[in-house]
């Protein structure tokens, strides 16, 4: 096996017998993940918001893949999709899965709110993903050596979780300030899972990933979502120009994830980036997670905020 820091593609170990599921598998990191598994034997399990989006997805992923996939229909933002999602998962595998990767997620949109009431970020990429991973707990414990993989992102670093008022109902919305608070969320969840199942005793591993910077296409759907039309047009010509000269490929930018998923070397807790100069660029290896993720007492407040407003059961208890 390569050291992390060489590491590319071809040395993941053949998948197959495995099942993995790939949140926001339609498109960016999601889709090239899904697609990379599933050549290399993997039954992958596509779970995407939008039904005609999956399907365009599913085509292009089965035409190269080793074991057919399949679509599942998630909405994150929606915590009763979530749950259908979940039972629907769980019956069709047969409640076993050896990879979950929380890999959706929304950037800095102007501010909305979920069905369920929550800002749309913090909803959406953590407590939608948090939900999942203890609804599906159960099937990833069938599974020796399972593991879940939450991508996080460089944003968490100037992310503040504010747990009184997580949804700014009663501060100033900032679309940034919210996308950092949930890619902290995720870096915290991550890390929080990883400290419970082993003291659980649980054989679940549980790391964190983030791709750098990276041309996903986010940044320019965040651009298109402002309703300010100068605000829109410099987040524009901003996100073109550093993707011209600091962005590194999807591709690329998927590779800790796909690390993750698949070394055989990888711990619980352990958390992966690029190694190039600011963790942009380069390739994946260990990296620090924010000093935040590392502290048990964020990570309490965090799980117990999680259960009070998802009304899910965590897991392990």
């Amino acid at each position: 096996m390569a050291r992390a820091d060489n590491w590319t593609e071809s040395d993941i170990p053949n998948q197959s017998g495995r099942t993995v599921l790939v949140t926001g598998a339609n498109s960016g990191l999601g889709l090239h993940t899904a697609r990379v598994l599933a050549a290399r034997g993997a039954t992958v399990l596509l779970a995407c918001r939008s039904p005609e989006r999956g399907k365009d997805a599913l085509a292009t992923i089965a035409a190269g893949a080793a074991a057919e996939p399949q679509l599942m229909e998630l909405d994150l933002a929606d915590l009763a999709s979530v749950r259908r999602a979940a039972a629907d998962i769980r019956e069709r595998t047969g409640d076993t899965l050896d990879v979950l990767v929380n890999n959706a997620g929304v950037m800095a949109p102007p501010h909305e709110t979920t069905p369920d009431g929550f800002e749309l970020q913090f909803g959406t990429n953590h407590l939608g993903h948090a939900a999942l991973t203890w609804l599906l707990m159960p099937a990833l414990r069938t599974r020796p050596g399972s593991r879940v993989v939450t991508v996080s992102s460089l944003a968490a670093r100037a992310g503040r979780i504010d747990t009184v008022d997580p949804h700014f109902e009663h501060r100033r919305y900032s679309p940034v300030a919210a996308y950092g608070q949930s890619k902290l969320a995720n870096q915290v969840f991550a890390l929080e899972l990883d400290r419970r199942l082993r003291a659980a005793g649980e054989d679940v591993v549980s790391v964190a990933a983030h791709p750098g910077y990276s041309d996903t296409g986010l940044a320019p759907a965040m651009a298109r979502a402002q309703r300010n039309v100068v605000l829109r047009t410099v987040m524009n010509v901003g996100g073109r120009l550093g993707g011209l000269l600091l962005a590194q490929s999807t591709e690329r930018g998927a590779a800790p994830q796909l690390y993750a998923a698949t070394a055989p070397d990888v711990s619980g807790g352990d958390y992966f980036g690029p190694l190039g100069p600011g963790q942009l660029r380069g390739k994946p290896g260990t990296v620090r997670p924010v000093d935040a993720a590392a502290d048990p007492a964020t990570g309490t407040a965090l799980w117990d905020l999680t259960a009070e407003l998802t009304g899910v059961t965590p897991d392990p208890a």
